[in-house]
């Protein structure tokens, strides 16, 4: 499938009272990650609002392996892994310099159209064609 990295370095204002990157951020690297992954396919949010379509986010999991400290470089991958009834895109963080995996996590979002938001029970012809095209 198709996939974007992101390189992220954990700041001071990412920490929690224990030291560790606040569980809460890793939404926000999730994100960043997406946007590219979305950048690559040539559908991001904008596309999508000229598109018609809201895509909101329906599901998220997340599974932590290993705290994010501060400072530390991670590479956040967003991998496509449906794109036919709904968007669901897979994430892995690694440590940028060991490759040692941090996180895992996954997002499921759906085409609602925005006119009347009637919810989709397929991914409109804008996502689906371009993503075609890429595999």
């Amino acid at each position: 499938m198709i996939s974007a990295d992101v390189t992220i370095t954990a700041q001071f204002y990412d920490l929690d009272p224990m030291q560790v990157v606040w569980h809460g951020n890793y939404a926000r690297f999730f994100e960043v990650a997406r946007c590219a992954l979305l950048d690559r396919i040539g559908y991001n949010y904008p596309q999508m609002s000229e598109s018609g379509y809201l895509w909101p986010i329906v599901d998220m999991r997340t599974k932590f392996v290993r705290p994010v400290r501060f400072a530390q470089e991670i590479r956040v991958t967003a991998t496509l892994q449906e794109y036919e009834n709904r968007l669901r895109i897979a994430y892995r963080i690694t440590d940028a310099a060991s490759g040692e995996v941090l996180t895992k996590g996954e997002t499921t979002q759906v085409a609602v159209v925005a006119a009347g938001q009637e919810l989709c029970l397929e991914c409109p012809p804008d996502l689906t064609e371009r993503v075609r095209r890429l595999l």
